[in-house]
């Protein structure tokens, strides 16, 4: 585990974009966080490293897939009762793709994630730092955590 405090909304967005610089393709990641806590924040960074500037809440939605290179897929579970509300969507589907694919509220459907993985827990909100907490399921996760 490793653990890093961001804080400024800039910070996470930076840890957001050299995340995304480590991840093996394909890879997956959970955030978990309350209101506030700056998922959306770090997404919004590895978007930006991705090469798009339209990253947004999938809440409504549940997932935005982007076109780039590697293809980012995010998905947001905050309005989901239950994880076959994921799988409904095609989510076992997207487990196989070659993408970087990011699942935000991770702890509502901690059924639905792959066994490897890169976890990571913010705490904060408002105009506090953030405290970001991340944890590698796997040695390819491992590596990313050396990276940071």
């Amino acid at each position: 585990m490793k653990t890093i405090v961001c804080k400024t909304e800039e910070e996470t967005h930076s840890l957001g974009r050299r995340l995304f610089r480590a991840l093996p393709v394909p890879s997956f990641v959970a955030l978990y966080g309350e209101l506030g806590a700056g998922k959306t924040a770090l997404v919004r960074g590895m978007g930006a490293e991705a090469g798009t500037k339209e990253v947004r809440s999938p809440t409504f939605t549940i997932v935005h897939e982007y076109e780039t290179e590697p293809r980012l897929v995010h998905f947001d579970a905050y309005r989901l009762a239950d994880a076959e509300e994921l799988y409904a969507i095609g989510f076992e589907d997207y487990l196989t793709q070659q993408a970087v694919l990011v699942l935000e509220w991770a702890e509502r459907v901690p059924e639905a994630l792959p066994k490897e993985r890169l976890e990571l827990r913010l705490f904060g909100s408002g105009d506090e730092p953030r405290t970001v907490e991340i944890v590698p399921f796997g040695t390819a996760y491992e590596s990313v955590v050396d990276a940071l």
